[in-house]
């Protein structure tokens, strides 16, 4: 498979995408691929080594002759983990399973890592070529950035003689991104006592499913009305509690902070007397909510099928508080931006929830490109949850990346952007977190700027990359770095 990836143009920057895939990376546990790095930092020959908490330096000489000054070169290792319920893998041993379809790069019901594997891709080839007179170049590969950015965080300063950096984890080969969203991480966490289901009540216990949603990325994607499989659960119970009595034994869903959950999976336990009810009542609410989501998640499926009987549920009490914190809790917009047309300013995604075995907890993102507003959203969502008296917690605060429009990066970018696509690009901000803002505590007077190629479906099995901009991308870092 990774045969047809390596053949694309520009054949150095395929190879090394397809050699970083080739070595497992989920947040965390990039340790192999860290090492790739760094072997091929010193085969080069290069200024190569490793800080305290796994992050990848590497530094190039400028060419003989060049007088510029330093640029900084910055991607991220990790990839995010995501993959459908029915494909078999293993992010923590094996290397992603690529294929190309109509001119795209995709994976085969995973992720495919090329956030930010192509970035990082780039830089490598862009090391490598000592044919091209670039500039002495400071790279440095961060870890950990989809979980937590701790790699960002922890990146000492002092490292770098650059005064320019460039960020090369954007989607969107339209645009030059200058400022993002900070985030904080909300945790909702609780214990519940169980009662056993008597053995003499004659009961039918089923499994519900929600699957076929896009998901994506809870930045990105988080404007474009996609179900959300954690909300879609707890509106399916809640309504066939309207019909039908109802015991919950599990409820499960989502994986990760950053990405919208595509799935959610409930065991329930009802009377035998009241399963033809129950049927009748699940095909219309099923078709109800399928029929809603046909434009935005046309493959979305709501199913049941039969369970072994469970010898526990959750009290009554429980179920009911539960459901209904979770029908209340925001997910998706809260504010728009006034400033930037279109932009996303605040946003909560209710990305996780385990709720089985006496105990819950419940993850949630909250991003924000103002500080103020980024916590009264949170704080909103622990309103949500208040009736469910567990403890809730705030962790992994990051700031936002406050935009410099005059920064002369901007000017250099845009000049030659327009020499190599006969066209402006879009100078904007995102929703999404880049590592560009926690970069600038330790690095404040070094300009920043972030570009890359078409990625679509990121955070999701449906991540994809496009062939062609790949190339216009990897060009247009050559020439920025030659002007």
């Amino acid at each position: 498979m990774s045969k047809a990836v390596r053949n694309l143009k520009p054949n150095a920057l395929w190879g090394y995408f397809a050699d970083l895939n080739s070595h497992p990376r989920p947040s965390k546990k990039e340790a192999k691929a860290a090492a790739f790095l760094v072997k091929f930092g010193k085969d080069l020959g290069y200024e190569t080594f490793q800080d305290t908490v796994g992050n990848v330096i590497i530094k190039r000489p400028g060419s003989k002759g060049s007088k510029k000054k330093p640029i900084i070169l910055q991607g991220h290792i990790d990839m995010v983990a995501q993959k459908n319920s029915d494909t078999k893998f293993d992010f923590n041993t094996m290397g992603i399973n690529m294929y190309v379809d109509k001119g795209w790069v995709k994976a085969k019901g995973t992720t495919l890592g090329a956030d930010n594997g192509i970035g990082v891709a780039a830089i490598m080839a862009v090391l490598a070529d000592k044919k091209k007179k670039y500039p002495p170049l400071e790279a440095v590969f961060t870890i950990d950035e989809e979980t937590g950015m701790t790699g960002a965080e922890m990146l000492e300063g002092g490292l770098f003689k650059g005064k320019v950096m460039l960020n090369l984890d954007s989607e969107d080969d339209t645009e030059i991104t200058i400022g993002c969203a900070g985030g904080v991480d909300v945790t909702i966490q609780n214990e519940y006592k169980e009662e056993k289901l008597p053995k003499k009540l004659k009961t039918a216990s089923f499994e519900i499913a929600i699957k076929g949603l896009k998901g994506g990325h809870s930045g990105m994607d988080i404007h474009k009305g996609r179900g959300n499989a954690n909300k879609l659960m707890a509106r399916v119970l809640l309504e066939l509690e309207k019909e039908v009595a109802l015991k919950l034994n599990a409820l499960e869903g989502g994986s990760l902070r950053n990405a919208i959950p595509r799935e959610a999976f409930a065991t329930i336990i009802i009377a035998v007397s009241k399963v033809e009810r129950f049927q009748k009542s699940f095909e219309r609410i099923s078709k109800t909510i399928e029929a809603e989501y046909q434009v935005t998640d046309p493959t979305i499926k709501i199913t049941f099928e039969k369970k072994r009987r469970p010898a526990k549920f959750m009290k009554p009490a429980t179920k009911t508080v539960l459901l209904n914190a979770l029908n209340a809790c925001l997910s998706g917009i809260y504010r728009m931006s006034p400033d930037i047309e279109g932009l996303v300013q605040t946003s909560n995604n209710l990305s996780k929830i385990v709720a089985k075995g006496g105990k819950i907890k419940i993850d949630c993102l909250t991003r924000s490109s103002v500080e103020s507003e980024k916590m009264a959203c949170a704080e909103m969502i622990k309103s949500s949850f208040s009736s469910l008296e567990g403890a809730v917690t705030f962790s992994g605060d990051y700031p936002g990346w406050a935009p410099e429009p005059n920064a002369k990066i901007i000017k250099t970018v845009s000049k030659v952007y327009k020499k190599h696509y006969k066209r402006m690009p879009h100078i904007t901000a995102c929703h999404a977190g880049l590592e560009c803002g926690i970069l600038k505590k330790q690095y404040p007077d070094v300009e920043m700027i972030s570009f890359g190629p078409n990625i679509r479906g990121a955070h999701s099995p449906d991540e994809r990359v496009e062939v062609a901009s790949v190339a216009q991308f990897y060009k247009l870092l050559q020439d920025v770095l030659l002007n």
